[in-house]
């Protein structure tokens, strides 16, 4: 009897299929990676400390009140100590009197979201390598978002804001910063503007607190501006055209030195400039009550506050535009 020619198969012999189980199910397995593991890369992580080992890997927390970043509130991006992964803005950092640093929303896709063991908190990781950075809690009434991230300073890394070497900015208060932001975001060259806080004694204050004159802030306004495309005496001269420079705390129907006239700038060549502008003004008899402040820490205003009469379709009510340089 003739057999087919071919190679002779025993029952001990894995077949084809048995042997692609095998490798499919290596492969699955090496995916399984271990906390903090980045899968399919080769990632380098940071050196840590032993405390930060404790906290990071660990799952450790740091004592209330002892971290840098507590009380650390300069524009920019917090990112993950392991990994540098960004995390959080400083827009989104509050101060919770807690211990620890505080943040009502994060960068999105950043944060893993993982209820504890014994379903009483909810801990939360770095979404790239697995570090712990703390626990996030809800229903607190802190912020308009009702959320706050519980972070050890251990955790984070910190990078301050750079600002584009294109641009310039200029800070300005004229009365309420509504009709102020409003005017000026209608100028040629500006390209972006916030209205906030400044000149003042309190750190991080809040409206109602900068409504009860005690904390001598102005209402302000952050002008950012390309320098191609105008000028900070431009913008200058329109600041003193588009409110009262002759009225001493207050604008329109707004009384209170929060609602002073006021230009805090960034450098002498700024300071100049506004002197300048002064003197032409008093020369066509203003009697000015504009003051010149050295700019220092800008403190962003409550978002409900930023481009108010975008959102509302209203119109400025204390603020009107009249020429008064040759």
């Amino acid at each position: 009897m003739n057999q087919k020619e071919g190679p002779t198969k025993t029952i001990n012999e894995p077949g084809t299929g048995f042997i692609m189980l095998m490798i499919i199910g290596l492969i699955l397995s090496s995916l399984v990676a271990m906390p903090g593991e980045l899968r399919g890369t080769d990632m380098k992580y940071n050196k840590l400390t032993p405390e930060e080992e404790r906290v990071i890997l660990q799952k450790g927390t740091e004592r209330p009140f002892s971290g840098k970043y507590n009380k650390h509130f300069e524009k920019g991006t917090y990112s993950c100590k392991r990994c540098d992964a960004p995390l959080y803005r400083s827009d989104d950092k509050f101060e919770s009197s807690c211990g620890w640093p505080s943040f009502d929303d994060e960068i999105p896709g950043a944060i893993e979201q993982v209820p504890d063991a014994d379903g009483r908190r909810t801990e939360i990781t770095c979404k790239r390598c697995g570090a712990h950075l703390g626990h996030v809690f809800r229903n607190e009434e802190l912020t308009p978002k009702n959320t706050r991230h519980c972070v050890n300073s251990l955790s984070l890394n910190f990078m301050a804001y750079q600002p584009d070497p294109r641009t310039e900015t200029a800070y300005f208060a004229a009365g309420c910063f509504w009709g102020v932001e409003s005017l000026f975001q209608a100028q040629e060259g500006v390209l972006s503007t916030r209205v906030g806080y400044m000149g003042g004694h309190t750190d991080n204050p809040t409206y109602r607190d900068v409504c009860s004159g005690k904390t001598g802030h102005a209402e302000t306004i952050e002008v950012v501006f390309d320098p191609v495309k105008t000028t900070f005496e431009t913008l200058a001269r329109f600041f003193f055209e588009m409110h009262d420079p002759t009225q001493m705390n207050r604008q329109g129907p707004d009384i209170g030195s929060q609602y002073r006239s006021a230009v805090f700038y960034t450098g002498e060549a700024q300071k100049e400039t506004a002197e300048n502008l002064i003197r032409l003004l008093k020369k066509a008899s203003f009697r000015v009550a504009t003051s010149l402040e050295k700019a220092n820490t800008f403190w962003e205003a409550e978002e409900y506050h930023q481009d108010y009469y975008l959102k509302t379709g209203k119109q400025p009510y204390c603020h009107f535009y009249s020429p008064k340089f040759d």
